[in-house]
Formats: structure tokens, C-alpha cells, sequence
């Protein structure tokens, strides 16, 4: 088991890693909206999503993965009115390959952010 920990997304707010690598296979925290300075990105679903992005592109960097080696994400949004637009910018990252998914509304979450995203990847 290998601790996958990058300054490129911000650190955990918690007692927890950024993500954990096992047989291959690599294990990602939520990411949520936060930059790696750990600054809160405001705005709306759209720009809080491209923003968890960047996080996800960073922990999948440092664990030897990409998005096109995500095999599951579970993303969890506040507001299930929002999925129309948080499906249009899922789509810029996940075009071509898409992994399996689960998507849920939930009453909140951490620093209320409005969505929160892990991933499963094969690590190359």
C-alpha cells in the first residue's frame, strides 16, 4: 500500500491521504472545490466542478493514473438540479472514456461546498 500525497491539490482537511494505491489500483479522497492553497472556489456548480478537476488531474498525476485509466467515480452534489450542468463540464474531462459512475444528492458537504468528487483508477 502506497500514501499518494501532491502540493498540486489542496491537503486534507482531515485525518486522511489524498488518495491510497494498492495492487494497482488507485483510491482517491473527495476532492472538493478547494485550490491547492486550500482557498474555497466559489461560484456555481460549473466552476466548483472544473475546480475538482484540476485537484483529481493532480492526484491522478502523482498516483501514475489519468483520466483515461478512471474505471469508477462516485460524485456527490448538493443539489440534484443541478446535474444537467455539473454532466456538462463531467463531460469535458471524460469525453471519449467513460468510467462508471454513481451520482448522489446529499444534505451537505464539507465547507458546503456544492459538489464532491473520488475516483478508482489502474495505475499505468
Amino acid at each position: 500500500m502506497k500514501v499518494v500525497q501532491t502540493s498540486g491539490a489542496p491537503a486534507a482537511i482531515g485525518p486522511y491521504s489524498q488518495g491510497i494505491i494498492v495492487n494497482n489500483m488507485f483510491y482517491s479522497s473527495g476532492q472538493i472545490p478547494l485550490t491547492a492553497e486550500g482557498v474555497l472556489v466559489e461560484g456555481d456548480i460549473q466552476a466548483q466542478t472544473h475546480q475538482v478537476f484540476k485537484n483529481l488531474q493532480a492526484v491522478l498525476e502523482e498516483a501514475g493514473a489519468s483520466f483515461e485509466t478512471v474505471v469508477k467515480t462516485t460524485v456527490f452534489i448538493k443539489d440534484m438540479n443541478d446535474f444537467v450542468a455539473l454532466n456538462e463540464v463531467y463531460g469535458e474531462y471524460f469525453s471519449v472514456h467513460k468510467p462508471a459512475r454513481s451520482c448522489v444528492e446529499v444534505a451537505r458537504l464539507p465547507k458546503d461546498v456544492l459538489v464532491e468528487i473520488e475516483v478508482i483508477a489502474l495505475v499505468k
